[in-house]
């Protein structure tokens, strides 16, 4: 009888076939240190979307998705550490938000055969995937935020900044240098004067920076800041009262938790995005049921619709998307971290998608191939309302200068590519 119940139950088990692993997708957070404020709504958003398939739908094509994090505190060896730990964990794709950490990764994950996405940040001449074969950037990347602020400057001044000054504010590391030549550039193009102001470490002490923008009186600042420095220089911009309608940040200092502590000083503050905003959107509703409401939300819940829990969740939505992808392309749902890459450059982002996501209107369209990593770099400003607490987006999504930015990739990647022998091609 033993004998026969262990038969039926064999039997049963290989009709049933074999079980699949997780698709496993690390997050390289930090919920502590300087950059806490700002990294725990984006592991948040991250998670909490993951946590949402598994709930509502069993997780990507019927495999649980499983989200390995790893605190790096936005330290650069803390990163490779995290990576070194996880790579083994058949992880399918790393997501660093650190531009620091992306550098150090770029030669690792792509002798490893692992794809990185580094949304909006890290090397931008990673666009050029004949170069960057693991590497993608899409929905846009530093430079073409760069060049999206200078054309809505340009749209605001009659297309003209013809002697014009315009200061860069900026975190004094690889993150923060990335737009200087892309400015440059711009400046030649356009006649106006670049003035460079870096901050260093964490952001803290930005005094003299401010004291030089008040002699120097810059018709415009643009801001490359991260963390505790976002909020200090939105302070120290309403100190020396500063017109806010002329301060733009980059969308990594355009979050809630850098414009709430200077009140009512901050309102009228811009940044860049290249998504939209709050939590207006279907899919908020099957969070609130599945997640928030079920007690599995990563964190507290108090960062939902937040522009940088937004974001995580929109990284986290392409990820599953691109996994979605890879399944169909190879037929199988137990995909390698291989075949993850082949998903991510076969991506496409179409409005019709996004509705049936429940995030009409969330981002815009965009299709990667082999040739273009980075999607179309489009990206939109936001303004914030100090009295409602909240971002409004006050323009359509705009292109960057691609006759500008793409000879500054071509020279960049080709750099790339001679110092470390590697001969581009597509496949």
């Amino acid at each position: 009888m033993k004998l026969k119940l262990t038969t039926l139950a064999l039997g049963a088990l290989m009709a049933a076939g074999p079980a699949m692993a997780d698709l496993v997708f690390p997050s390289l957070s930090y919920r502590t240190g300087p950059y806490a404020a700002n990294g725990i709504p984006f592991a948040d958003g991250y998670a909490d979307y993951f946590t949402l398939l598994n709930e509502r739908d069993g997780g990507i094509g019927g495999v649980k998705a499983k989200v390995i994090e790893c605190e790096t505190g936005y330290n650069t060896e803390k990163g490779v550490e995290c990576y070194e730990s996880t790579k083994g964990e058949g992880s399918l794709l790393y997501q660093p938000l650190s531009t620091g950490i992306t550098y150090q990764l770029i030669p690792k994950v792509t002798a490893d055969g692992i794809p990185m996405h580094s949304m909006g940040y890290g090397r931008t001449s990673a666009k050029n995937g004949s170069v960057f074969n693991y590497i993608f950037n899409y929905p846009a990347n530093y430079w073409d935020g760069a060049s999206v602020a200078i054309k809505y400057l340009l749209s605001e001044n009659g297309d003209s900044l013809e002697g014009k000054k315009i200061a860069l504010v900026y975190h004094n590391s690889a993150y923060g240098k990335e737009p200087i030549r892309t400015l440059e550039e711009l400046a030649k193009k356009h006649g106006y004067e670049l003035i460079l102001l870096p901050v260093d470490h964490p952001g803290q002490e930005q005094k003299s920076q401010w004291l030089q923008v008040r002699r120097d009186r810059p018709d415009y600042v643009i801001m490359w800041g991260w963390g505790v420095m976002n909020s200090v220089a939105i302070q120290e911009a309403v100190n020396i009262r500063f017109p806010m309608d002329h301060f733009i940040g980059i969308w990594w200092s355009g979050s809630e938790n850098d414009v709430i502590p200077a009140g009512e000083g901050a309102d009228g503050y811009k940044a860049l995005t290249f998504h939209n905003v709050g939590s207006d959107y279907p899919l908020f509703g099957d969070l609130k049921t599945y997640v928030l409401d079920a007690g599995k939300a990563a964190g507290a819940g108090d960062q939902v619709g937040t522009a940088l829990y937004n974001r995580g969740l929109y990284a986290a939505m392409l990820a599953a998307e691109a996994a979605k992808t890879a399944q169909e392309l190879s037929g199988t749902k137990d995909i390698t971290p291989a075949q993850m890459r082949d998903g991510m450059e076969a991506l496409e982002i179409t409005e019709a998608k996004m509705a049936e996501l429940g995030l009409p209107n969330f981002g815009p369209e965009f299709k990667v191939s082999c040739e273009n990593h980075g999607g179309d770099g489009l990206g939109a400003i936001v303004q914030w309302d100090a009295k409602a607490k909240q971002w409004n987006m006050i323009t359509d999504y705009i292109s960057p200068d691609e006759d500008v930015l793409q000879p500054l990739i071509a020279e960049d990647s080709e750099a790339y590519a001679k110092e470390n022998n590697i001969t581009p091609g597509c496949n």
